[in-house]
């Protein structure tokens, strides 16, 4: 769930449940959305006392699998703090579970597929993360393996099934899904839409990282990208079980750089970047999103609070569950609905 999943910080969907599973919850008499905010660990409690009047859940990430596929890393204390920070504020914590190699700085296939091609490595995960969960309280669980191809596909699904199964009731499941605009893309990404969304409570499109360092510049997520992608998701999965995943941050582009060479900026650096160089960002109304190009030809692109309005309105105009913002510490404070 790292913005930059090619290698830059790290990037968002899942499957959960959520207070209801019944899709839009009511508080006061009016139809809200569910909102799921992610913040990484080491990240200040403080990020989420500002947007905890806006949030459900609280994302928290997280562990990650061993070389050998067979278990995972442990939460260190800034984890522990935040599901602690998340828990005083009445918000419920949930834990990333992901393949991200730091050795590669990016998601490993080869650590994913020595989990989901042997049955016994799915078992022993499985019942780590039902110990886990038990021992530190967390609340759910969120599953975000990426790089996977068709090949995957079977694996995830069964250990989807030995993990609800290993864990307590109360608990939730969810499970990052990246984002696609055809159903053979979702297949080829390792994902039967159909079949997880059998298992798991929550399914959260990661709607963001359309454009980062490892392409040329872009929204991070524009809007008529994001409703397509939503759209061929919804044809297998109901939209009660549904979160769109959206950005809360940006992407530079230095001018003439190679790939790779861009870095993920906060909503704020974002800003402060324009106002030193003396320049104007625009509002791209298509995309639902802010570019700016900075003296040194450095070109910026980064999704604020406007873009999150945006998506909130389209999350409700597709009758989905709720919104799952990437985040928390890079993003504007949110708003109660």
């Amino acid at each position: 769930m790292r913005t930059g999943q090619r290698g830059v910080i790290g990037v968002l969907l899942t499957v959960a449940l959520v207070l209801s599973c019944a899709g839009l919850s009511r508080v006061g008499g009016a139809t809200t959305l569910v909102v799921t905010g992610y913040i990484e660990q080491g990240a200040s409690p403080a990020m989420i006392q500002r947007s905890a009047g806006a949030l459900n859940t609280v994302g928290i990430d997280g562990i990650n699998l061993v070389s050998a596929g067979n278990r995972t890393s442990t939460p260190d204390a800034s984890m522990l703090a935040l599901l602690s920070a998340s828990h005083v504020e009445g918000l419920r914590g949930e834990l990333l579970v992901g393949n991200f190699d730091n050795t590669i700085n990016d998601f490993s296939t080869k650590i994913a597929q020595a989990l989901l091609h042997s049955v016994n490595n799915m078992t022993s995960v499985a019942r780590q993360l039902s110990q886990l969960v038990q021992g530190e309280k967390w609340d759910g669980i969120t599953i975000d393996l990426e790089s996977l191809s068709a090949s995957d596909s079977a694996g995830l699904v069964a250990f989807m099934t030995q993990l609800r199964s290993a864990l307590p009731t109360q608990c939730s499941l969810s499970i990052d899904v990246q984002a696609s605009t055809t159903l053979a893309g979702y297949e080829a990404s390792g994902y039967d839409l159909a079949r997880l969304a059998q298992v798991a409570d929550r399914v959260v499109l990661m709607a963001y990282d359309q454009h980062g360092p490892w392409s040329g510049p872009g929204p991070i997520g524009a809007l008529d990208w994001q409703r397509r992608a939503l759209k061929v998701l919804l044809t297998q999965v109901s939209p009660s079980k549904v979160d769109l995943g959206v950005a809360g941050y940006g992407y530079t582009w230095p001018k003439g750089s190679k790939l790779h060479e861009g870095n993920s900026i906060s909503d704020s650096l974002a800003r402060r970047l324009v106002q030193r160089n003396h320049v104007r960002a625009h509002w791209v109304s298509s995309s639902g999103e802010w570019t700016a190009r900075l003296k040194n030809g450095t070109e910026l692109w980064w999704a604020d609070a406007r873009s999150y309005a945006l998506r909130v309105a389209l999350a409700t105009s597709m009758q989905v569950h709720g919104l799952a913002l990437w985040q928390l510490a890079s993003a504007d404070p949110l708003k109660r609905q």
